[in-house]
């Protein structure tokens, strides 16, 4: 029997995992996306699909703890000042963007004939966005860090902090009989909340680092490991038995060990914990979505789902607008942030314990939120590919006017930055123009640099930014043919200046002279890979003369073939490369020579 038992586990164990392995990879290849992917998966393996599980809740409970360890990888990121300076968007953006939705969304409630209390109860569970989903996407799409994503978290943590007061109001307008029971123990529950916060405070300042420091000199790995669930799962069991979130105790952690100097030891173990539990998450919403309620009521949560996402819709941006946000960036939080979350489960659970709601509006209600929770990736993909498209915001980005400089750089990436070190370093006088605004900001703000907006194709562009004064271009973009377009157009605007150019590779260093547009090429991997193969021959017992001399054979060699691929005679560049290897190593003379 025991074997039994075991069969029966592992089958819903390889049945979780089977169906997200070819659910996601589908809905991805498809475009459609990965949550929705496993939100199908666990609608098909479900008590309403094949019926492998029939109680979605239990693995609901268990998949929370996936977004918990999103939330701690996220406080990982934010140091205690950079969430400071957040402090005017969770407090006020979020206090803002939750009482105007609360509001308009009872109303809804009312115009669908509930009484206010329950009204309200429903609303203020639909103002608890998924922070499971939006950060999931905000994460495939790279926007976290940027400034609208970074204003999409804080208002996810104020919804956090709020469950705390929503259930005390649930307490609060329960019938007499439950509420004169629970009145006497509110200050007991609010100082209970205020010590959890001082002890996980407490430990993450006093006790964390310590802690950490003494298991690292164990060089145990999979203790570190331990460890670091031990931080996160104790940290969300802190705060839940003070009555708060678990996932804000685990953020409070991760931000608690953003300047310990074991943080990224720490995501990288947390990160596959991460990823298969907030998959599992998903898979649970999935299978939790009632479709007996659904068909017996589904004009009520048609209707439901659709007004309770447009209003909320329509909130956001006018809460954005409000706040000076652009349309673009207003649109694009209504879009992401108008469904339910995953803590309006918690709230409606309460409620119903409390008989402010009966099982009928809970699982109407849990019906509309798992809903609008599915719908969510399928309205982002519908906003962009049919979204109208809106010019990139300018917001803190300068446009080259009236410049004048020795040294004009192109693009300020990873080659831009270093190229430009030696002239600052001299102190020739500089400027740099990039057409990535994100770009522009980070150098900004994490650099101290001025960089100007600007596309270097341009030739009214290049004459602004001071071309026509400088006696060198550098163009340094990450695009093939963008580097070329650029190259051609300085050379015809400013014959005087030096065009000095990145190429990708040795084929389009070959374009670039055959283009005439540059007078200097540095494939961007060439000066490395030199000096990687002779720090190789030193290693294998050659001296620093003998590393030197075939350095120096390779260049001079590297030079004739190029010479000759720029005269349109690749074959024999090929075929002098494989003459030169043979020569060096008769005993690979067979072997076909690698194209560089």
């Amino acid at each position: 029997m025991a074997v039994e038992g075991s069969a029966g586990d592992l089958i819903k164990v390889v049945s979780l995992l089977g169906a997200a392995v070819v659910a996601v990879p589908l809905f991805k290849k498809i475009g459609l996306g990965s949550v929705l992917g496993y939100l199908a998966a666990g609608l098909a393996i479900g008590p309403f699909g094949f019926k492998l599980f029939t109680d979605p809740q239990a693995i609901l409970h268990v998949a929370e703890l996936g977004v918990v360890m999103f939330l701690f990888v996220i406080g990982l990121e934010m140091q205690p000042s950079h969430l400071w300076s957040l402090r005017k968007q969770i407090f006020g953006l979020g206090s803002l963007q939750c009482l105007v939705c609360g509001l308009l969304l009872t109303l809804v409630g009312i115009s669908f004939g509930y009484p206010l209390a329950v009204a309200f109860v429903c609303a203020m569970g639909f103002v608890l966005t998924s922070t499971a989903i939006v950060m999931q996407l905000l994460g495939e799409r790279g926007d976290i860090a940027a400034p609208r994503g970074q204003r999409m978290v804080s208002i996810l943590l104020f919804e956090d902090l709020l469950i705390v007061p929503l259930l005390a109001l649930v307490a609060f307008i329960a019938p007499p009989a439950l509420d004169a029971a629970v009145a006497p123990s509110r200050w007991g529950v609010i100082g209970l909340a205020l010590g959890a916060l001082a002890a996980l405070v407490a430990a993450g300042v006093w006790l964390l680092n310590p802690f950490f420091r003494i298991l690292a000199n164990a060089k145990a790995r999979e203790v570190m490991t331990a460890a670091a669930l031990l931080v996160v799962l104790g940290a969300a069991l802190l705060m839940q038995l003070g009555g708060l979130s678990m996932a804000m105790g685990a953020f409070l952690a991760g931000v608690l060990l953003s300047e310990s100097t074991f943080r990224h030891q720490l995501e990288a173990d947390i990160e596959p914990f991460r990823g298969l539990l907030l998959g599992l998450f998903f898979l649970g919403v999935g299978m939790s979505l009632d479709l007996a309620v659904v068909a017996t009521n589904w004009k009520l949560i048609v209707a439901g789902v659709l007004a309770l996402m447009a209003t909320k819709a329509l909130c956001i941006y006018a809460v954005a607008r409000f706040a000076k946000s652009s349309h673009a960036d207003a649109l694009d939080r209504a879009v992401l942030m108008a469904q339910g979350g995953e803590f309006a489960f918690v709230l409606f659970s309460a409620a119903l314990g409390a008989r402010v709601i009966d099982a009928t509006v809970n699982a109407n209600m849990t019906a509309i939120v798992v809903l609008s929770m599915a719908l969510t990736p399928l309205v982002v993909l519908a906003h962009q590919r049919w979204g109208p498209r809106t010019a990139e915001s300018m917001e803190g980005v300068e446009a080259a006017q009236d410049r004048q400089a020795s040294v004009l750089v192109i693009g300020f990436g990873r080659v831009g930055q270093i190229a430009s070190q030696g002239v600052v370093a001299r102190g020739a006088s500089l400027t740099v123009i990039d057409n990535d605004t994100q770009v522009i900001r980070d150098a900004q703000a994490y650099l101290g640099f001025k960089v100007y907006y600007g596309d270097g194709a341009r030739s009214d562009v290049l004459h602004a930014a001071g071309a026509h004064t400088a006696s060198a271009i550098l163009v340094c973009v990450n695009d093939k043919a963008a580097a070329t377009r650029i190259a051609e157009s300085a050379k015809h605007e400013c014959p005087h200046a030096r065009v000095l150019v990145r190429a990708y590779d040795r084929e389009h260093a070959v374009e670039l002279v055959k283009a005439g547009g540059a007078d200097f090429v540095m494939r961007e991997t060439f000066e490395s890979a030199m000096k990687m193969g002779y720090e190789a021959m030193l290693a294998t017992g050659a001296t620093v003369d003998e590393a030197a001399e075939v350095i120096g054979d390779l260049r001079r060699l590297d030079s004739e073939r190029f010479d000759l691929e720029v005269a349109g005679d690749a074959f024999a560049g090929r075929a002098l490369l494989q003459a030169r290897l043979r020569k060096h190593d008769s005993r690979d003379a067979g072997t076909e020579a690698p194209v560089v």
